[in-house]
């Protein structure tokens, strides 16, 4: 089950959604973070769709979205940069022109460690997820060998390690015993999110937040269980990059 690799000295998280980094890798984050990684966010959607009030004016909720991404993901220990390329919520496309600005980043960051969707998921639904996986593994590709998007003038830079979340077959359970309050304060910045994913339906009533709370602490116990770990993260490891 176990693959191997040292804590990087720097990571860049590839998420499709503000708050899909915090509920898939929340805790890793934490922990890398607090030992000295230097941890960097791509969001690749604005999350303008992420309400189920169908009057939300979406430019205003993007913009909030963005506010929160950030307050999360230093409520996370992050002193990277936090990215944003603004695609429209839904409306993700693997294409030439997103992948350019992925690589771009990467050379840019040139991070040791990329976490991101699996894009190769059975049954995946949202097709954010899948493109932002897709634009994952193929700007780690783009970004390595120089002949690709000469344009940037930047050096390339391949990634040490690549860590898939979402992966129906992971082999590396990262021990985060510890971390998962961490998590969840950060989780608890997405306030926008509180009823559509946090099933939080009042802010001010702290049982449903110490729920919330609750359930993810369950949700690390269970995935570290298998493993003889309290808790953990799951991921599949790719070292040949």
């Amino acid at each position: 089950m176990k693959r191997t690799f040292s804590k990087p000295d720097s990571a860049l998280v590839i998420a499709a959604h503000p708050d899909d980094a915090e509920f898939q890798c929340g805790a890793t984050l934490a922990k890398w973070a607090a030992s000295g990684t230097t941890v960097h966010y791509l969001i690749c959607t604005d999350g303008s769709k992420g309400t189920w009030n169908p009057d939300a004016d979406q430019k205003a909720l993007a913009i909030t979205r963005q506010k929160e991404q950030i307050a999360a993901a230093r409520r996370l220990g992050s002193t990277g940069s936090v990215l944003f390329l603004e695609q429209i919520d839904g409306e993700l496309q693997s294409d030439l022109i997103t992948r350019s600005q992925v690589a771009k980043a990467i050379r840019q960051l040139r991070p040791d460690a990329i976490l991101g969707h699996d894009p190769w998921r059975r049954y995946r639904l949202h097709p954010d997820h899948r493109h932002a996986g897709l634009l994952t593994v193929e700007g780690i590709v783009a970004a390595r060998d120089p002949l690709f998007f000469p344009d940037h003038a930047l050096d390339p830079h391949r990634p040490a390690v690549l860590l898939l979340f979402e992966a129906e077959e992971p082999d590396h359970a990262e021990d985060v015993t510890g971390w998962g309050s961490a998590k969840s304060a950060a989780l608890l910045e997405h306030r926008t999110q509180f009823i559509t994913t946090h099933g939080i339906q009042d802010s001010r009533d702290t049982h449903q937040v110490n729920e919330f709370e609750s359930r993810i602490e369950q949700q690390l116990s269970d995935a570290g269980h298998p493993y003889g770990l309290a808790s953990a993260e799951l991921f599949k490891v790719i070292l040949d990059l």
